[in-house]
């Protein structure tokens, strides 16, 4: 085999390599939600309780109420962090592959560097998590969370979903997204050699994911933390949203709907 055919088989089977380690780190984080998450009650129970609750039968339980201790707070951070992971990295797996190729055929650190990239994109996500925790406290503590953590307010759930709609429409969204959309313009722009380089493109990449997709996480807050629609659902609009040919044009739409829909609730309350 010749010395481009070699080269050829390497990265075909280190790109395998890192699509099945990212398959099974979002498969561990949906079972992890799926399983509750630590919460005390399945995913799934948590989804349906609230219905249950307004037909005046919780059939499924209530979630047990927990006080806010160091250690509840740790279990928070990871249940945001590890939702996070499994909601964005699907999304983030073509940069991912784009960039261990591009790694190795400059003579990078075999998959080291792509390890490290991956890990700073991730820390970004870490940070959001630790400011939903802070969030996720102050609501819990002004009553505006139910037990299932979902709003309790008109008000709470309207601002969220007028927020995140017009967060939409902004030229600092679009120009994140157009970063997220296009992985080769990202890394041919931004391209830093060695794992340094590695650490400061994925920590780039994490924040401009962040500009891009904070507003819909937040919409957690509205819909139930643990909601496994809304988790899917908010999943799936970053997925369209990336990688779709019309993502950005659904990524309008999905505004226009979320701004009338927060303001029907504000008007409402």
């Amino acid at each position: 085999m010749n010395a481009g055919g070699l080269l050829g088989a390497l990265l075909e089977r280190e790109r395998r390599v890192v699509a099945l380690a990212l398959t099974l780190v979002v498969a561990v984080g949906w079972l992890y939600i799926l399983a509750g998450a630590g919460m005390g009650m399945p995913a799934l129970e948590m989804s349906f309780a609230p219905w249950a609750a307004e037909g005046g039968a919780m059939a499924m339980g209530a979630m047990p109420a927990m006080a806010w201790t160091p250690g509840y707070a740790v279990l928070l951070f990871f249940m945001w962090w590890i939702m996070m992971i499994a909601m964005m990295l699907p999304s983030a797996a073509p940069m991912i592959l784009l960039y261990a190729r591009i790694d190795r055929q400059q003579g990078g650190g075999r998959l080291v560097s792509t390890g490290i990239f991956t890990g700073a994109y991730l820390l970004a996500w870490a940070a959001f998590s630790l400011l939903a925790v802070l969030g996720h406290w102050g609501l819990d503590r002004s009553g505006l969370l139910s037990s299932m953590m979902a709003s309790t307010s008109a008000a709470l759930g309207g601002g969220l979903l007028l927020a995140a709609g017009l967060w939409q429409l902004t030229p600092l969204k679009q120009a994140c997204l157009r970063h997220c959309r296009s992985p080769l313009q990202f890394l041919t722009r931004y391209w830093r050699p060695g794992q340094g380089g590695a650490l400061r493109m994925g920590l780039r990449h994490g924040v401009l994911c962040l500009g891009c997709c904070w507003s819909l996480m937040a919409l957690l807050f509205y819909g139930g933390v643990m909601n496994l629609y809304w988790i899917v659902g908010l999943a799936a609009v970053v997925l369209v949203e990336k990688l779709l040919p019309r993502g950005r044009w659904f990524g309008y739409l999905l505004g226009a709907v979320l701004i009338a829909w927060g303001g029907s609730l504000l008007w409402s309350a």
